[in-house]
């Protein structure tokens, strides 16, 4: 077999996948049936996927004490490894005091139930939330969605290697666009890409993201259009409508042989900085060599500054991550220009720009406002105002049983 031109994997070289199958996945199954069970919540399942696929490669499981603290106070795991967010799970006083060093117990998704994997629980430890929220969210203010995350762990950690044995509904819910690592770097290797820029995305790629996507392919050899099909907060489109969205602009305005779509099980932690460098760690897992930085990446309300992702990555260390950035600076519809173009471009002033967003965007369509053309394509907002049409129907159907029922109960 001839040897990779594509990106060695974070800290290995070669993914690290802890997903068994075949007789293997069904020994470890009927073992599981007799351990006890851990219920997980939706985030730290989907980070046991990742364990699972290779997407967190170079881990083994989830961080003990030592790493936990090196990781949210240095970025830096005991051994020197780069990670910037800790993959932890959390269990009760109770549940902790059950379970011995060494013990293995099973893992279960509190949603649907699922046994998802093993785990050799080979520490458990007690975690400062203040402290993990701070150095990881700049913050603990509860109205931060990451910080809220936090703050409802419950109040023990337990460590260990895992063994996967589930990826949930992702691959049948999401079929075509749910990939492993292994997946989307074999379709690199096919393709002859050696570099691939990843433009991470949660919500509907609106003419900035596009922007941002045409940028990449004119000095890449390819794109990896790479979605989040996780958890969300509230508020925010939901994973099947963006895929619609993504697929129709793709299929109308790319190149077909120069972009790739996927996407990736995790849920957003809304961690700005740390979560733009997140990404570029598992990004280079699934392939790519650099990852688009663009405005408020991973942001959430005014908790950053709209470039503070970018500055998280001109602060690294020498061999930290080999997926390097590419950034981009702010992108806006210039009405004079008559197109897309940033500040390193455009001479015009602000009141001939038209910058775009994602929380514009679903604010104008939630409200009913017009969305300027220049927003995005219109295949896309057909399918945004379906969605929006739709979940206001659901709404005014809702309200309006309540107002019967309350009509009822005059009577």
């Amino acid at each position: 077999m001839p040897e990779s031109k594509l990106i060695n994997p974070h800290g290995s070289d070669s993914l690290k996948i802890l997903l068994l199958d075949g007789k293997e996945r069904e020994e470890e199954l009927k073992k599981a049936n007799k351990l006890k069970r851990i219920n997980l919540t939706s985030r730290e399942t989907g980070d046991l996927i990742m364990l699972g696929i290779g997407g967190f490669t170079p881990l083994e499981g989830f961080m003990g004490h030592d790493d936990w603290k090196g990781v949210c106070s240095e970025m830096k795991m005991t051994n020197g490894l780069f990670w910037p967010i800790p993959i932890t799970l959390s269990v009760s006083d109770e549940v902790a005091k059950s379970i011995n060093v060494n013990e293995e117990v099973t893992l279960v998704s509190s949603e649907t139930k699922e046994v998802m994997g093993t785990m050799k629980v080979t520490e458990k430890y007690q975690v400062d939330k203040n402290f993990e929220c701070k150095n990881v969210f700049t913050t603990d203010d509860p109205e931060h969605p990451g910080v809220k995350m936090v703050m409802e762990q419950l109040d023990w950690n337990i460590a260990g290697p895992v063994k996967v044995l589930s990826e949930s509904y992702f691959p049948t819910e999401f079929k075509g666009i749910y990939q492993r690592p292994a997946e989307s770097r074999k379709i690199f290797e096919e393709k002859g890409w050696r570099t691939i820029a990843a433009l991470q995305l949660r919500n509907p790629m609106h003419r900035s993201h596009e922007y941002l996507a045409k940028i990449a392919i004119e000095v890449s050899d390819g794109l990896y259009i790479h979605q989040l099909v996780g958890n969300l907060k509230p508020g925010d489109i939901p994973a099947d409508v963006r895929v619609k969205c993504i697929n129709t602009l793709v299929d109308n305005y790319f190149l077909k042989d120069k972009v790739v779509a996927g996407g990736y099980p995790l849920d957003m932690r809304y961690a700005g900085p740390r979560e733009g460098l997140l990404h570029g760690v598992f990004r280079q897992n699934f392939g790519c060599t650099h990852m688009i930085i663009g405005r408020d990446h991973a942001g959430v309300g005014n908790y950053y500054g709209p470039f503070d992702a970018q500055e998280a990555y001109f602060k690294l260390w020498d061999g930290a991550l080999e997926c390097k950035m590419l950034p981009i600076d702010w992108t806006f519809w210039c009405y004079k220009c008559g197109g897309m173009a940033s500040m390193k471009t455009c001479p015009h002033k602000k009141e001939d720009r038209l910058f775009l967003s994602g929380t514009a965007l679903r604010k104008a369509l939630s409200e009913g406002g017009d969305v300027p053309a220049e927003f995005s394509r219109p295949e896309v907002l057909a399918i945004l105002r379906e969605y929006y049409g739709n979940l206001k129907e659901k709404v005014e159907i809702k309200m309006h049983g309540f107002a019967t029922g309350d009509a009822e109960v005059k009577r």
